[in-house]
C-alpha cells in the first residue's frame, strides 16, 4: 500500500464537528447530524465528503491513546462562506504536503490501515508527521457497509529533518 505524495491547496469546508476520543467514539452521531442538513449548504464543490480530525498541536503521537481527545468534522468543500446554514461551521483546510493512502473495506477494517501507515510506512519513510489536519475523502467509491468500499486517507507530512536528500 504505497501512498501518493501530494501537495494540497487550501480548501474551504462547511459542516459540523464534535469533540471525541477513540474510546468515546461519536462518529455515527456526527454524521447522522450532518447528512440530513448537507443539502442546505450552498456553493458546494463536488460531492466528496471530508471526515477530518484535528489534534491538539502539542500532541506527540507517541502518546496517543484511546482516551486522547480530538475534534472530528463532517464536511463538504465550498467555494465561499456565504449563507452558511444555522448550526453549521466553517473550516479552512490549510493544505500542504500529504501522503495519500487508499483504505479498502469497512470502517471496522480501518485499524489495519492505520497500523500500516503509522507503524510501518511512516517510520520507514523520509517523512514525519506534520501538525495539520488529518482527513479522509469519502468519494463515489465509499460505502461504509460495503467490503469493497474505498476512501482516501490523507496524512499530513513534512520532510524528516535527518532524511538524506
Amino acid at each position: 500500500m504505497q501512498p501518493r505524495i501530494e501537495t494540497l491547496p487550501k480548501r474551504k469546508l462547511v459542516g459540523k464537528s464534535i469533540k471525541m476520543s477513540l474510546a468515546n467514539n461519536k462518529t455515527a452521531e456526527l454524521w447522522s447530524n450532518f447528512m440530513p442538513k448537507k443539502k442546505e449548504i450552498k456553493n458546494t464543490i463536488g460531492s466528496d465528503l471530508y471526515s477530518m480530525q484535528i489534534y491538539d498541536k502539542s500532541l506527540n503521537f507517541k502518546d496517543f491513546n484511546p482516551q486522547t481527545e480530538f475534534l472530528k468534522c463532517a464536511m463538504i468543500e465550498t467555494s465561499d462562506f456565504e449563507n452558511i446554514p444555522e448550526n453549521m461551521e466553517t473550516r479552512i483546510l490549510e493544505g500542504g504536503l500529504y501522503a495519500v493512502f487508499i483504505h479498502k473495506g469497512t470502517p471496522k477494517d480501518f485499524p489495519k490501515t492505520s497500523q500500516y501507515i503509522f507503524g510501518h510506512w511512516l517510520p520507514n519513510s523520509e517523512y514525519e508527521l506534520d501538525k495539520r489536519e488529518h482527513f479522509e475523502v469519502l468519494g463515489a467509491k465509499y460505502n461504509p457497509t460495503d467490503e469493497n468500499s474505498e476512501e482516501e486517507v490523507w496524512i499530513p507530512i513534512k520532510q524528516r529533518e535527518n532524511a538524506s536528500t
